[in-house]
């Protein structure tokens, strides 16, 4: 099926409005700023305030991207998160709602960690291709998460939010995935990250990080068998890799190019610096964006990258805790510059308000007393006024509390 034409012809992120400074927080907790830097390569965290969820998150992401008849012609619309807010209401139902699809939409909510972005997208794209939807029929694919609150952890400084809309067609002005063109490995880790309840965020970042890398060995190998021929690293023009930090990738890269060939250190930190490093250019601003991250990573390789043409091949890699990985591929559509340019995310970045450690503690702890909470009334206070100054008559989605535990929605 690799002669299909389906894939991403739109994209948006919702990077959160307020932004966290990485050497405040380090010094806050007595933590080498380098450390984040160099080493785990984060800069900045998104942090929700009170009154952005999961929901409003995935809403602001699409909105604005979509048009009337974009809207009347989605199809299937699947929203992945592991920050899920109901056992049995799925987000979607509440995305569908507030983006004004047209009632003949498919929709579901889809967990599996930090893969779930990914596995819809082929679940999208193979919908797309199919025809079963009818001709021109799109679907959309929207990631969204926010971390729990780890004050002091170790892992404190990789935490973040964001969201991130796809709009999936058979016209992909962005990125044409190549189906057929996949490996996927499978393995259930038990001491790898996972959400017991809905308030604990609990695991093993040494096990994690190990349980990434063996995913990558079998996902790798696995793509290339899909492939049928014999290939090079040179195979792909950039490759992205999904990021729980930035640093991450650099063990990713070195470890995928074992599997096309012998290369010292210094050969494969080159390969890096030109391959993978630019697509860090966003999400070290944003700290942990869960599922989200590779679609961030493919905005921030497009912005950073001068070398770029349309039909270049882009190697992509995504790995979800528990867990399940991929390695597919997919060529740079004829517009891939001008729809990275119209998602601005750059500007958005630059847009949120830099609170310091004070208020990010604040917001982290009136989040906490809301989850599973039946009536309550989300504060739109503080801040500097900042609900006034970014979200005041923006239409924009936000969350205002629950009553008898049914969440209330309300443009601004």
């Amino acid at each position: 099926m690799s002669h299909v034409n389906v894939g991403i012809d739109k994209i948006r992120v919702w990077p959160a409005s307020l932004a966290l400074p990485m050497d405040e927080l380090c010094r806050a907790r007595g933590r080498s700023p380098e450390e984040a830097r160099d080493v785990l390569m984060v800069d900045e965290r998104s942090v929700n305030p009170p009154w952005e969820d999961p929901v409003t998150m995935a809403v602001n992401a699409a909105n604005a991207m979509l048009t009337d008849e974009e809207r009347a012609s989605v199809r299937l619309l699947l929203v992945c998160s592991e920050s899920g807010v109901d056992q049995e209401k799925p987000l979607s139902v509440w995305v569908h709602r507030y983006l004004g699809l047209d009632s003949r939409c498919r929709n579901l909510e889809v967990k599996h960690a930090c893969y779930s972005g990914t596995g819809a997208l082929g679940l999208a794209s193979s919908f797309i291709a199919s025809g079963a939807a009818g001709r021109g029929a799109r679907a959309l694919v929207i990631t969204t998460d926010q971390s729990r609150m780890h004050f002091g952890k170790p892992w404190e400084l990789v935490m973040g939010a964001c969201a991130s809309a796809l709009l999936v067609s058979a016209e992909p002005r962005m990125l044409a995935i190549e189906l057929g063109k996949s490996g996927v490995y499978t393995r259930e880790v038990m001491d790898d990250l996972c959400r017991p309840t809905s308030r604990v965020e609990q695991g093993n970042s040494e096990t994690s990080l190990l349980s990434y890398l063996e995913a990558l060995d079998s996902a790798v190998p696995a793509y290339i068998e899909a492939v049928g021929e014999r290939i090079g690293y040179d195979y792909f023009k950039k490759n992205v890799y999904h990021v729980p930090f930035g640093g991450m990738t650099l063990r990713a890269s070195r470890r995928a190019l074992t599997h096309f060939g012998d290369y010292t250190r210094a050969e494969a930190q080159a390969l890096w610096e030109s391959k993978t490093k630019p697509s860090l250019a966003f999400v070290r601003r944003m700290g942990g964006t869960y599922a989200s991250s590779t679609f961030a990573a493919l905005l921030g390789l497009i912005a950073r990258s001068n070398d770029l043409r349309s039909g270049d091949r882009i190697g992509m890699f995504s790995y979800g805790s528990g867990c399940c990985s991929e390695m597919y591929s997919g060529l740079l559509g004829p517009a891939f510059q001008e729809v990275a340019a119209e998602a601005n995310l750059e500007g958005l970045l630059d847009e949120r308000h830099r609170i310091g450690v004070r208020d990010y503690e604040e917001c982290e702890r009136e989040r906490v007393c809301y989850i599973d909470a039946g009536d309550f009334e989300t504060s739109i206070d503080g801040l500097g006024g900042w609900y006034a100054r970014r979200y005041g008559g923006r239409h924009l989605l936000t969350y205002r509390g629950a009553k008898d535990y049914y969440r209330r929605y309300e443009w601004s």
